[in-house]
């Protein structure tokens, strides 16, 4: 409908937006705190019920919403159990690993706040359905 060319971001690019610049735990701090995101135990009104409406939490320093807690999100990465030969450049690791899974990071309603951490990631099967997950995407910019 765009015209324009979207895709599921990478691991690293999830977690570079993530993070947006900081070395913390959370996007916001060390520390959970209170209505930060959406998890059990974050103090959301929405926690352990259902996910929060997009953009009911301040957003990162990117300006970016709801990367952890809320859903977890899909990266274009296959399952590998550590990060030994993984692509530099943050590319996504499509090569060995097992591709009937993908890599999902941010946590969701339903987690404890430590599934939120910014280097937090988890794995989930390409195969069912679940309702803690979700995706966002990408679009891939042309120079």
């Amino acid at each position: 409908m765009t015209g324009k060319t979207y895709r599921l971001p990478s691991e690293a690019e999830y977690e570079y937006a993530t993070r947006a610049g900081t070395t913390t735990a959370y996007p916001w701090g060390d520390d959970t705190g209170q209505n930060n995101a959406n998890c059990s135990g974050c103090g959301s009104k929405w926690a352990n019920q259902k996910p929060a409406p997009v953009g009911s939490f301040t957003p990162n320093h990117f300006g970016l919403y709801d990367m952890v807690g809320n859903v977890w999100e899909w990266t274009e990465d296959c399952v590998h159990t550590n990060y030994n030969g993984a692509p530099t450049g943050g590319a996504a690791w499509m090569v060995g690993g097992t591709c009937e899974g993908h890599i999902i990071r941010g946590g969701s309603w339903l987690n404890s706040p430590d599934f939120l951490r910014s280097g937090n990631r988890n794995k989930n099967s390409t195969v069912g359905l679940d309702y803690t997950l979700g995706f966002r995407v990408v679009r891939v910019l042309n120079p």
